[in-house]
């Protein structure tokens, strides 16, 4: 077994300790704080810095959240990788009991924050650390703390991510695929990066504990189950499931089974690599007429099919920092002159498949320039849209099974949602999708 943590700080923006958690006694608030003061002092920036030190026998884990930081201490080998994400799950705890971390909250909250440290870690081993589930148990109004007499079954359980006793009137599923895609693309059109990150994202309302059972169009899986992979398939890599799955069942035959969190949670996020087209092309022509005026020809095609539509298209164009009394024209939708960006924001509400739109804009320029001016800055295009029940890499969920426990009425949703963003630099095309 990884080695335990000694001892759990929060200390404030100098790094004075607030808040000590001892579980091991083979650390003191004193050489904790004594090191980190030294470390912020010498080191200056800490976001910059590593997130683990080491330093006389002592292994020093922290990350910092607004105006405090959390920082973990211990003597062993332990796994740092494991006490920072412990670190990260508190920070999520005491927001869903404060609202905001920070300095002030942890001062009035004091008590609470001990009571929670002492549930989530015994004797420097982390424990269970879902706020909801610690909830259920620790309860708080104003400045005091109810705790019941028997915690609930999670906190025994091997389920720990979902209470007993869940029932509802009518048992739903919502199922959505959100992809973002990151791609860079030359003045060629030649694609010189794309990769795509997916996540799968659910919102469950079922009652008891129910059982439930995914499959995807993963070649792996049907290449193992001896089906055809004439059909469209993909490559997951660097995938990661949420606590409730099965590892080892889909280790064995690529099947997502798991027992699910009540509301929404994000079951799984891969990435992979794969070559897709910019959906949304944008090419802008500038001229310049004399110093006196700039015209700006704009052209947007998008480049998918048509039974897809983009919707709230938004293209950021940068103008130079001096114009002024513009004059736009657009084919569609409509455009507005954004001073404070220095840029013109052209907004298409709908942008069908396989259609294109223009827009022309000319503005004035001052007619005396300093002679020490900078050259025109090269800005990017920046353009945002979202389209949906559209994915990129085209991945499949099948549902095999969900049985609840007194199920009356199964509804299963699953609507995929595609965002995305993309600009233009010297010349060449960077997409992104968030």
């Amino acid at each position: 077994m990884a080695g335990a943590a000694s001892a759990l700080f929060l200390l404030d923006i100098k790094g004075r300790v607030l808040i000590c958690r001892d579980y091991r006694g083979d650390v003191s608030p004193l050489q904790a704080e004594r090191f980190f003061t030294k470390f912020i002092e010498k080191e200056g920036d800490t976001e910059s810095q590593d997130p683990v030190v080491y330093d006389k026998g002592v292994s020093y884990m922290f990350i910092q959240h607004n105006n405090v930081y959390l920082m973990i201490a211990s003597r062993q080998n332990c796994n740092a990788a494991s006490l920072l994400l412990f670190l990260h799950r508190v920070v999520d705890v005491f927001k869903h009991y404060f609202e905001e971390l920070e300095e002030e909250s942890l001062r009035d909250n004091f008590v609470v924050v001990y009571e929670l440290l002492d549930e989530m870690m015994d004797f420097g081993y982390p424990q269970y650390t879902e706020a909801q589930i610690l909830s259920e148990f620790i309860k708080t109004d104003a400045y005091r703390m109810e705790v019941t007499q028997r915690p609930p079954m999670a906190v025994t359980n091997a389920v720990s991510w979902r209470s007993e006793g869940i029932q509802y009137r009518k048992n739903e599923v919502f199922l959505d695929v959100v992809e973002s895609v990151n791609m860079l693309v030359n003045s060629n059109g030649q694609i010189v990066r794309s990769d795509v990150v997916g996540a799968l994202k659910m919102r469950t309302y079922l009652s008891g504990m129910p059982e439930c059972k995914l499959g995807l169009n993963d070649r792996i899986l049907l290449e193992a189950q001896g089906r055809s992979t004439k059909g469209k398939t993909i490559d997951l890599e660097d995938i990661k499931f949420h606590q409730c799955v099965r590892l080892a069942r889909f280790e064995n035959d690529r099947t997502i089974s798991f027992i699910p969190p009540d509301g929404s949670f994000d079951l799984m996020t891969y990435r992979l690599s794969t070559q897709v087209k910019p959906l949304i092309w944008v090419e802008a022509q500038v001229e310049r007429h004399s110093r006196s005026r700039v015209e700006m020809t704009v052209k947007a095609r998008s480049q998918f099919k048509e039974r897809s539509t983009a919707t709230n298209v938004e293209i950021e164009l940068p103008v130079p920092y001096d114009a002024a009394n513009p004059n736009i024209r657009t084919s569609m939708g409509s455009a507005a002159y954004a001073p404070e960006n220095d840029a013109l924001l052209w907004k298409i509400k709908s942008f069908p498949g396989n259609k294109e739109y223009m827009m022309r804009a000319e503005f004035s320029l001052p007619s005396i320039t300093a002679e020490d001016a900078t050259p025109d800055r090269k800005a990017p295009i920046h353009v945002k849209f979202e389209i949906p029940y559209f994915t990129v890499s085209g991945i499949q969920v099948c549902v095999y099974e969900i049985s609840c426990l007194l199920r009356k009425t199964m509804d299963i949703i699953y609507l995929p949602y595609f965002h995305a963003f993309f600009f233009i630099v010297n010349g060449c095309v960077s997409e992104e999708f968030s």
